[in-house]
């Protein structure tokens, strides 16, 4: 797959790290480094611009090493990119951990994944198919 990308940040393309990686990492890309305190969120500019084709969505997923070894995470995680968004892909990250963390330009805050999804038609119903779950919901299946 092919997609249109206007790169105005200091820093190369997004790209896979290994052959079977799913997500690219994405950069920060800043005049200057943001403190980010414990609790606190900041939105993080990339310097990227995508023209993402129809039936596609860019995902925005938070990288577990910032996760694990600082608490750095993506506030709104999966965050959706839709294929007629045009601005700057930007990044929610927040630190749920009890030190700052400085995020310098060109670090790697996140990464993004292409997204293949469905468009659904509602059909109302007055009834539904039972199933063996029923209305078991919240942990009904066990932990083990």
């Amino acid at each position: 797959m092919q997609i249109k990308i206007i790169n105005k940040s200091k820093h190369g393309l997004p790209n896979y790290a290994t052959s079977a990686s799913a997500g690219m990492d994405l950069h920060s890309n800043l005049e200057s480094p943001i403190l980010l305190k414990s609790m606190e969120r900041v939105l993080v500019s990339t310097g990227l611009f995508l023209e993402i084709p129809l039936g596609f969505e860019a995902q925005i997923r938070p990288r577990s090493g910032l996760a694990i070894k600082n608490g750095i995470t993506v506030l709104n995680s999966p965050g959706t990119i839709d294929a007629d968004y045009r601005g700057e892909i930007k990044v929610i990250l927040i630190n749920l951990s009890n030190e700052s963390f400085l995020i310098n330009d060109g670090e790697r805050i996140a990464q993004m994944v292409i997204a293949k999804h469905e468009k659904i038609y509602w059909v109302p119903a007055e009834q539904l198919i039972e199933s063996k779950r029923g209305e078991l919901g919240f942990g009904s299946t066990g932990t083990k």
